[in-house]
Parts: structure tokens; C-alpha cells; sequence
């Protein structure tokens, strides 16, 4: 027969390491701040928001199935199973495959994209995935907002459904093609974050119609800095503190372009790149803000 003091100490130790990893989790990630991170998915695009009262929201999956996971498992408390908002920019294999995963392990509350469609197999598996489980499914236009019960406020910039039928008049979107992708500004009190997902400057162009912005907390560079996703003229009205750049080491399209890094450099704005700095976690209090180090 085995010692029964034995077993009682060892369960008694496993109680308790799960007790501090679970006041520590409680501590570190329920803070009552924003936290908005760039994960480190490769040449893609995956950024995870929690709000300050723990709520979860995940704008795009990456590229491939795993990386995503591995960030949402280090900021959310490991009890945390539900992702309130899954938001796709728009339907490119590089910003939705991480998605499946996601939906398979997690229960999503609603998931926000544009529409638009795209005929990969990735594209229809994940909307698969979204119609089997009930996930509420809303499309987002210029002007749309949601607002969290602890104020952070989501709008959408653009596209207007003018934009998509100008510039998909099919309503679907190619993996060469760049056309229109969701642009989230993302506000706490005195703290704004701009999303852009794949833009192009047409697209950043139009949000800024929408939405005049003057002295950008955060900016993301749009389509892993491509040069076709950013301008001067753009740059000097938004004017930001800081410019996150998420793009893969050594990837095959020579992201991000010489001429961004270059524009950015000569309005002495701060740049982070995933690719080199790895994972960019920014936090706020509403007033303030700072990044964290990994």
C-alpha cells in the first residue's frame, strides 16, 4: 500500500502551485489596464486586447495554426476559456489560419469582419467553424462602435460599403490581391491605438475622412509595411508616438519596405518591429501608457 502522508503531501503541493499561479495570473493580467499586444505570429497579423475589466477581444490569427494559441495562453488566465470578440480585417490566409485553432479551443462570443469572401480552403473551414458553433457574425462599415461596459470604445474607420464595391465589386477578395481591410481606431480615455490591418493608403485615406486624427498614441503600420500602405502626407496627420510593425524575419516580399522605415525615421517616430523586437505589448491606464518587457 502506498503512503497515504505521501500522496496527502503531494496533492497538498500541487494545490498549492496551482494556488500561486493562480493569484499570480490574477495579479499580473488583471491589473485594470488596457493591454493591447502585437504577437509575434511570423508574416502575419495577430493583436490581443484585454480590457481593464478582463474582457478578451482578438483582432486576426496569424498565418499558421499554433503561435496564436502559445500568445493568448501567456495573457489570458489560464481558467479564461472565452474570447468575447474575434475580429478578421479581412480574408487573407495570413491573417486568418491562426483563427481556426482559436475557435476551436476557445468560445467565442461574436466574430466581427468585412464583406468580403475569399474562395481558399482556410477561408471556407473557418466560416465553417464560425456557422457550426453559433458565433454571431456582424459585419463591420465605417462609422460602426462598440463600446465595452469598462469604456474602451472600438470604431470602425473604414471601408464604407462604398469603398468595398469600388474596390470589389464581386465581393471577393483574392490572396494576391490587396483591397480593402477593416481599420479599428481603439480608444481609452486619453489613449488611442490605430489598427489597420492590410490597408493601403486609399483605405487609410478614407478612414481619415471618417475620423480626423491628430497625435496617434499607437499607429500600426499597415500591411507589414509595405510600401504601398503608408504616405508622408498620411503619416504627418496622424502624427504618432510610436509605430508597431508586425512582419516575419527574412520574409519573401522585403517587408517592411525600405521607404516606410525611412518615413518614419525622418519624423523621429519610435519603431517597434515584431520581426526583430518580437512580441509588443503596449498597457494604459486611460491617461498614460507604456510598454511592458518580455
Amino acid at each position: 500500500m502506498k503512503n497515504p502522508w505521501k500522496i496527502a503531501f503531494i496533492i497538498s503541493l500541487a494545490l498549492f502551485s496551482l494556488g500561486g499561479i493562480f493569484f499570480y495570473q490574477q495579479a499580473r493580467l488583471n491589473d485594470g489596464k488596457l493591454h493591447v499586444v502585437f504577437c509575434n505570429v511570423g508574416q502575419g497579423d495577430a493583436i490581443f486586447i484585454r480590457t481593464p475589466k478582463g474582457l478578451d477581444i482578438l483582432v486576426d490569427g496569424g498565418p499558421e495554426l499554433s503561435s496564436v494559441l502559445s500568445c493568448l495562453s501567456n495573457h489570458m488566465p489560464f481558467w479564461d476559456r472565452t474570447i468575447e470578440v474575434v475580429a478578421l480585417t479581412h480574408p487573407h490566409a495570413d491573417h486568418l489560419v491562426g483563427l481556426i485553432s482559436v475557435l476551436k479551443r476557445y468560445k467565442v462570443g461574436s466574430f466581427i469582419t468585412e464583406k468580403l469572401e475569399n474562395k481558399t480552403q482556410s477561408f471556407r473551414e473557418l466560416m465553417k467553424i464560425v456557422e457550426d458553433k453559433k458565433i454571431s457574425v456582424r459585419y463591420g462599415f465605417a462609422g460602426d462602435r462598440l463600446i465595452t461596459k469598462d469604456g474602451v470604445v472600438f470604431q470602425v474607420l473604414s471601408p464604407s460599403e462604398e469603398f468595398l464595391q469600388r474596390t470589389s465589386p464581386s465581393g471577393v477578395i483574392g490572396e494576391s490581391g490587396e483591397f480593402a481591410s477593416l481599420i479599428l481606431l481603439v480608444s481609452y480615455g486619453e489613449f488611442d491605438i490605430l489598427l489597420t490591418g492590410d490597408s493601403q493608403i486609399t483605405g487609410l485615406e478614407e478612414a481619415l475622412g471618417v475620423q480626423p486624427l491628430s497625435q496617434l498614441e499607437v499607429f500600426q503600420v499597415a500591411h507589414h509595411g509595405s510600401k504601398t500602405g503608408l504616405s508622408e502626407e498620411v503619416l504627418s496627420e496622424v502624427r504618432p508616438r510610436l509605430a508597431v510593425i508586425s512582419v516575419g524575419k527574412n520574409n519573401k516580399y522585403g517587408h517592411p519596405h525600405k521607404e516606410v522605415i525611412e518615413i518614419l525615421r525622418d519624423k523621429d517616430i519610435k519603431i517597434l518591429r515584431t520581426d526583430l523586437d518580437g512580441e509588443v505589448e503596449i498597457i494604459s491606464d486611460g491617461k498614460g501608457w507604456g510598454l511592458v518587457d518580455h
